[in-house]
C-alpha cells in the first residue's frame, strides 16, 4: 500500500530548483496574451490589464503599441506613457521601429511590447522583436506582449495547410513555453467575423482581402482549436513542474498520457500500433516499457530480440522507451506511471485467466488507483495462445538444476557422518544454507527444487525412521513445513536481491564508464585524444570497435591519419549523410538499416562535430533504449570535447596573431620614428640641390628633382608606418569642431592637384549640406589617401569625382572614378592593412593608406566602404554621423537695413 506521509524531496532537485529559482528572480517577467487570429482582442487585454495595474500604483511603459486604426483600442492609450518611436531609414522610407535602448535608459517596471513575432528593420540591433523582449527580460524589466497561433514556429507549416498562407514572421516555441503567464483570449469565429465585417479588425480594403483569403470561418475554427490546444499543453507543462516543485506523488488527471506495456507475450506490436493510434487520437504523448524480471532476463536471445525490436517500433512511432529492471512488473509498471504522471495504461489481452495475470493487474490498480487501465484485443490473424509464465517463459536450463539437486545430494552426503556429533536441527540449517546458496548462485528455480530435494533427503536420511519417507513424531512434519517454507522464501528474496545487485552493479558500471570518460576528456587538446580515448572507452564499454570521422574546412568528412588498422571502415556516402542531417544512420535505424555499421554524428552546442562509426559485436544492444542513451551521452561528451579543442586551436590562433600584429606594429613605429629624421634631411638637401648656384645641368637638375620625388615618397610611406602605429596604439586624438564638408573637400583638392594633373575632377556638392562634426586635419587627410588611391589605379585622362549626400542620420561622402573599378570580392579586403588592389603592380605603396582610412573614419563614429560605381569605376563611400548642430548667432542688424 501506498503511504499518506509526503515522500523526501530528492536533495539534486531542490538544488537545481533552488538555482532556477535565483536566475528566474533577476529575471523579468513575460505575460503573453495568445490568441487564434488578429482581432480577437489581444491588444486590448493587454492594455486594459496596464490600466488596471496603472490604478495599483503601477507605472507601465507603452513600448510600441499596434492600434490597426481601432478607436476603442487606441482609447486606451490615453493615460498610459508611451515611449517615442525610434525612426528607421530603409529603402527610401522611414520605419517607426521599437526604441530598445530607450526602453532600457529608462528601465521601467513593466513595459507593454506588441506583436512578439515581428521582425526588425534592417539595422537594428537584433532582428527580431522576441529578441529586444528577451534583452528586456534579462534587464529586469517586466514585457506584456501579445502572439498569435500562426507565429509559433512548429506550427508554421500546420497553419499553412490549414489557411494556404505561409507566415513568414514567427519566433521559437521556447519563448512561448518559457513564459510566465500565457492569458488566452478568444473568440467565436462568428462573432470574430462580425467584428471584421464592422471594421473592427482591418480598415477598408485590407479587411476585404481578410475576409476572402485568411479570414474564412473553416479557417478561424480550425486556428481556435489550434490555439486552445497548444494553451492546454503550455498549462499542462506547469501542472508537471508543480508536482516535481512539490514533490506530489499521486496522480492529477489534468491531461491525457499513455502507457503502453510491452511483454515477451506475441502480439506486443498490435499493442504498441494500437497505443500509438489512441495517443494520435487523444492528441496525446506516450509511453512505452517494458519490465525485465529475473526470469525474463534467461529467455532465449531471439526473443529478447523480438521485445527490443517492439520497443523500436514504438520509438519510431513517437513513444519515449524504457527497459525497466525489477522484480514485480504490477509495482514497476504503477510506479513508472506515476513518476511520468501518465493516467492511462495499455496492456495487451491475455487469452486465459491466469492468477499471476491478475495479480500484477490487482498490484497496478491498489499502487495507482486513478489510472485507467486500457486492454487491447488480439490483431486478427494473430494465433491465440494461452500467456505463459515467467518461469515458462524462460527456457529449462538443465544444467542449473542438476547443480540444485548436487549441492542438496552433497550437504545430505556430508551431514551422514555428521550426525553423531551434530543435532538434526544444525544439520536442517545445513540444508538451508545450501539452498541460500543455490539461490544466490543459480537463481529462484534451481533454489525451489533444492528446497523441496534438501526436505525429502532430511526426512529420508536423519528424521527417524531413517532410511523412510515415514515420519514417527509430528513434530518432524512442522519442522519439515518451516524449514520448506523457509527455503522458499529465502530462496525468492536472495534471487531478488542477486536480480537487483546486478541491475545496480550495471547502473554502477555506466555510471562510472561515463565518469572515467568525461574525466579523461577533461584534458584533451587535441582532435587525436579523442579519438583514441573514444575509441578506447567504447571498445570496453559496448564491446565494439570504433573510428571518429571530422569534417575538413570544406565540411567533408575525413579519416583520421592515425586510423586504428582495426577500426572499421566506414562508407563515406553514409557517413556524410548523417553529418550534414544531424541524423543516426545504419544499423537499426530508418537510413540504410541494412549496414553493418552504425553512424552517430557529434553534435555540439554550436555545429556538429564530426560522426563516430561503431561496428558493435552484437546489433541488438543498440535496440536497448539504455543502452543507446548512454551512447548517445558518449557521442555528446565526444562533440564537446572535439568543440572544445576547436576553441582551444582558434583562441591560441589568436593570441598569436595579437602578438604578431603587436611585434609588428612596435618593430613599424620604432622604424618610422628612426627613418623619419634622415628622410625630412634628404628632402630638404634634394631641394637644395635643386636650387642651388651655379644652376645644375638639364640632366643633372632632372636627376635632383626625381632624388626629391622619390624622397618625398618615401618619407609619405614612412608617415603612413607611423600614423598606423599611432592609430592602433590609441594615441590619435580628435579635434571636432562643427564644420561645412565643403571646406575640407576643397583643402584635399588643393594638396592632392599635383597627384591628379592628369586627371579629369569633379565635384558634385549640393548647396545645403549640413554641418558635420569632425577633425578637419585627419579628414583632409582621408580624402587625400582617396584621390591618391583613385589617381593610382585609374589611367591618365580618367575622371575622379567627389560628392555628397545626406542619408537618413549620415552624411555620405563618395569618392569615385570611371577606370576598371575593383576586383571581384575584395570590397573589404583592400581595406586591410598592407592590402593592394593588385597582387604583383609597378605602382609605388604598401597598401596602408586605405587602412589608415578606415581607421580615421571608425574614430570618428562613422564607417568607410567600397562599391562599384555607376560609370562603371570604383566608389569609395565615407558615412560620418549627422548630429544637432549648434545654432549660428544672428548678425546684428544696421541702422540702415531697418
Amino acid at each position: 500500500m501506498l503511504s499518506d506521509e509526503p515522500q523526501r524531496p530528492d536533495p539534486d532537485t531542490l538544488l537545481a530548483q533552488f538555482q532556477a529559482r535565483e536566475r528566474k528572480a533577476a529575471r523579468g517577467r513575460l505575460r503573453i496574451y495568445f490568441g487564434a487570429s488578429a482581432g480577437v482582442g489581444k491588444t486590448f487585454a493587454m492594455l486594459a490589464a496596464a490600466r488596471k495595474l496603472q490604478a495599483e500604483g503601477v507605472r507601465p511603459l507603452v513600448g510600441i503599441v499596434e492600434t490597426h486604426g481601432r478607436a476603442d483600442t487606441a482609447a486606451l492609450l490615453d493615460t498610459l506613457d508611451v515611449l517615442p518611436l525610434r525612426e528607421v531609414a530603409w529603402r527610401g522610407k522611414t520605419l517607426p521601429e521599437f526604441d530598445l535602448d530607450g526602453a532600457l535608459a529608462l528601465r521601467p517596471a513593466l513595459i507593454l511590447v506588441d506583436e512578439l513575432a515581428h521582425s526588425n528593420a534592417p539595422g537594428a540591433r537584433h532582428p527580431k522583436r522576441w529578441q529586444d523582449v528577451e534583452e528586456l527580460l534579462d534587464a529586469g524589466i517586466d514585457v506584456f506582449t501579445t502572439v498569435n497561433v500562426q507565429h509559433l514556429e512548429s506550427l508554421n507549416d500546420v497553419v499553412g495547410g490549414i489557411t494556404g498562407i505561409r507566415v513568414a514572421e514567427t519566433l521559437p516555441d521556447t519563448v512561448f513555453d518559457h513564459a510566465d503567464e500565457v492569458v488566452l483570449v478568444d473568440l467565436p469565429a462568428d462573432e470574430l467575423l462580425a467584428r471584421l465585417k464592422g471594421g473592427k479588425v482591418y480598415q477598408g480594403p485590407q479587411a476585404e482581402r481578410a475576409a476572402a483569403n485568411f479570414f474564412r470561418k473553416g479557417n478561424l475554427i480550425a486556428l481556435r482549436e489550434l490555439a486552445l490546444r497548444r494553451t492546454a499543453d503550455r498549462v499542462q507543462g506547469d501542472v508537471q513542474a508543480y508536482r516535481v516543485e512539490q514533490s506530489i506523488s499521486p496522480m492529477w488527471k489534468t491531461g491525457v498520457a499513455l502507457l503502453a506495456c510491452v511483454g515477451p507475450q506475441p502480439g506486443g506490436e498490435h499493442v504498441v500500433r494500437s497505443a500509438a493510434r489512441l495517443a494520435g487520437q487523444l492528441n496525446a504523448q506516450w509511453h512505452a516499457v517494458y519490465v525485465e524480471t529475473p526470469a525474463l532476463r534467461r529467455m532465449p536471445d531471439a526473443r529478447r530480440e523480438r521485445i527490443l525490436q517492439t520497443l523500436k517500433l514504438a520509438q519510431d512511432l513517437g513513444a519515449t522507451t524504457a527497459v525497466l529492471a525489477a522484480d514485480d512488473i504490477g509495482t514497476a509498471i504503477a510506479d513508472y506511471a506515476l513518476g511520468q504522471n501518465i493516467s492511462k495504461i495499455v496492456l495487451g489481452r491475455a487469452s486465459g485467466v491466469w492468477p499471476w495475470r491478475r495479480a500484477y493487474l490487482r498490484r497496478i490498480a491498489v499502487r495507482a488507483p486513478a489510472v485507467d487501465l486500457i486492454e487491447i484485443g488480439g490483431a486478427a490473424g494473430v494465433a491465440a495462445r494461452p500467456e505463459t509464465t515467467a518461469s515458462e517463459a524462460a527456457p529449462r536450463d538443465w544444467a542449473r538444476y542438476a547443480l540444485a539437486v548436487a549441492a542438496a545430494a552433497l550437504v545430505a552426503a556430508a551431514g551422514v557422518p555428521l550426525a553423531q556429533a551434530l543435532d538434526i536441527t544444525n544439520i536442517a540449517m545445513l540444508f538451508l544454507l545450501a539452498v541460500l546458496l543455490v539461490a544466490f548462485q543459480l537463481g529462484r528455480g534451481p533454489a525451489v527444487l533444492c528446497s523441496f530435494v534438501g526436505v525429502a533427503a532430511f526426512d529420508f536420511l536423519f528424521v527417524p525412521p531413517t532410511f523412510s519417507l515415514a515420519v514417527s513424531d509430528f513434530q518432524y512434519v512442522i519442522t519439515f513445513a518451516v524449514m520448506l517454507v523457509v527455503g522458499l522464501i529465502t530462496s525468492h528474496l536472495t534471487a531478488g536481491l542477486r536480480f537487483q545487485a546486478r541491475v545496480a552493479s550495471n547502473r554502477e558500471a555506466r555510471s562510472r564508464e561515463l565518469y572515467e570518460y568525461a574525466r579523461e576528456l577533461t584534458g584533451v587538446l587535441q582532435a587525436g585524444q579523442v579519438l583514441e580515448i573514444t575509441r578506447r572507452t567504447l571498445a570496453q564499454a559496448f564491446r565494439a570497435r570504433v573510428t571518429l570521422l571530422l569534417p575538413d574546412a570544406d565540411g567533408r568528412l575525413v579519416e583520421p591519419e592515425d586510423a586504428d588498422p582495426a577500426a572499421p571502415v566506414p562508407d563515406a556516402a553514409i557517413a556524410q549523410w548523417a553529418f550534414d542531417h544531424a541524423e543516426a544512420a545504419g544499423i537499426n535505424t530508418g537510413t540504410l538499416p541494412s549496414s553493418p555499421l552504425f553512424y552517430l554524428p557529434l553534435i555540439a552546442p554550436m555545429r556538429t562535430r564530426g560522426v563516430m562509426v561503431l561496428a558493435p559485436r552484437d546489433r541488438r544492444w543498440l535496440l536497448i533504449p539504455e543502452q543507446r542513451r548512454q551512447l548517445d551521452t558518449f557521442a555528446a561528451l565526444a562533440a564537446i570535447a572535439l568543440e572544445r579543442v576547436h576553441y582551444i586551436d582558434v583562441a591560441q590562433g589568436a593570441l598569436v596573431q595579437m602578438e604578431s600584429e603587436r611585434l609588428r606594429n612596435s618593430l613599424l613605429a620604432a622604424l618610422s620614428h628612426d627613418l623619419r629624421t634622415p628622410l625630412t634631411s634628404l628632402v630638404g638637401l634634394a631641394e637644395s640641390l635643386a636650387l642651388s648656384k651655379p644652376p645644375l645641368a638639364e640632366n643633372q637638375l632632372e636627376m635632383a628633382h626625381a632624388l626629391q620625388q622619390e624622397t618625398v615618397r618615401m618619407a609619405t610611406l614612412v608617415a603612413n608606418l607611423l600614423d598606423m602605429a599611432r592609430i592602433e596604439s590609441g594615441a590619435v586624438q580628435l579635434n571636432l569642431q562643427w564644420q561645412a564638408v565643403e571646406e575640407v573637400v576643397g583643402s584635399a583638392l588643393r594638396i592632392s592637384r599635383t597627384l591628379l594633373a592628369q586627371h579629369r575632377v569633379a565635384t558634385r556638392l549640393p548647396a545645403d549640406l549640413p554641418l558635420v562634426r569632425y577633425d578637419a586635419v585627419l579628414i583632409e587627410r582621408v580624402l587625400c589617401n582617396l584621390l591618391e588611391n583613385a589617381a593610382k589605379y585609374t589611367p591618365p585622362g580618367s575622371t575622379i569625382t567627389v560628392s555628397a549626400q545626406v542619408d537618413a542620420d549620415s552624411l555620405e561622402v563618395i569618392v569615385s572614378d570611371n577606370g576598371p573599378g575593383l576586383p571581384a570580392g575584395q570590397e573589404e579586403v583592400i581595406f586591410e592593412k598592407f592590402a593592394r588592389g593588385e597582387r604583383e603592380s609597378a605602382k609605388p605603396g604598401i597598401g596602408l593608406g586605405l587602412a589608415i582610412c578606415r581607421a580615421l573614419v571608425t574614430a570618428h563614429g562613422g564607417s568607410i566602404g567600397a562599391r562599384r560605381a555607376p560609370e562603371g569605376g570604383a566608389a569609395i563611400v565615407i558615412a560620418l554621423p549627422l548630429g544637432t548642430a549648434p545654432a549660428l548667432p544672428e548678425e546684428p542688424v544696421s541702422e540702415h537695413e531697418r
